[in-house]
């Protein structure tokens, strides 16, 4: 009997400090880590669109009346013979706080019979554009601000067939499509 009792013991004692190996080993390799942090984001803000307070009529034809919004410069402008031109300038500014990238810029309202006796061209940040162009990468990066000059001139065409034969009002438009800079 004190052999089984010993054996029973031996065993016992075996189980037990198998247990312990056991359950100390699963506590190893089943812990959990935490990792506590903070961060802080400050305010961000989209915000690019003309600055009025540079805007200047370079030519003697003037205007009447204009309209400067934050996105939209309107003005009525007659030309009444060949040679008469009309140009302005003002700022493209980015007033917020995130890097912005003119991808496009449109032109339109002219009809290709228009465009024999109209130029309407439009200058970004020294870069002359005549029609809609896509695939820009002009960075404007916060706090800057890009010149763009607008210019309409009524111009002789090679035909004189191709002058209007009574006055003609023109739409003309103007998009600058800006994205946030990746």
């Amino acid at each position: 009997m004190r052999k089984e009792n010993l054996v029973q013991n031996v065993v016992m004692v075996v189980l037990a400090v198998a247990i312990l190996v056991m359950s100390v080993g699963y506590a190893l390799y089943s812990q959990t880590l935490n990792i506590n942090g903070k961060a802080t984001f400050s305010k961000a803000n989209w915000d690019v669109h003309f600055d009025a307070t540079t805007f200047n009529e370079s030519t003697t034809i003037k205007a009447n009346p204009k309209d400067i919004g934050n996105t939209t410069i309107t003005y009525e402008v007659k030309l009444e013979k060949p040679g008469d031109k009309y140009s302005f300038s003002v700022n493209a500014k980015n007033f917020g706080t995130i890097d912005a990238v003119m991808k496009k810029i449109t032109l339109s309202g002219l009809t290709e019979a228009q465009k024999k006796f109209i130029s309407y061209k439009v200058s970004y940040n020294g870069t002359e554009y005549t029609e809609t162009t896509d695939g820009l990468s002009e960075a404007l990066a916060k706090d800057a601000s890009h010149n763009v000059i607008v210019t309409v001139e009524y111009l002789l065409p090679d035909e004189a067939s191709a002058l209007p034969s009574e006055d003609v009002t023109v739409n003309l438009t103007v998009a600058l499509y800006y994205e946030t800079a990746a």
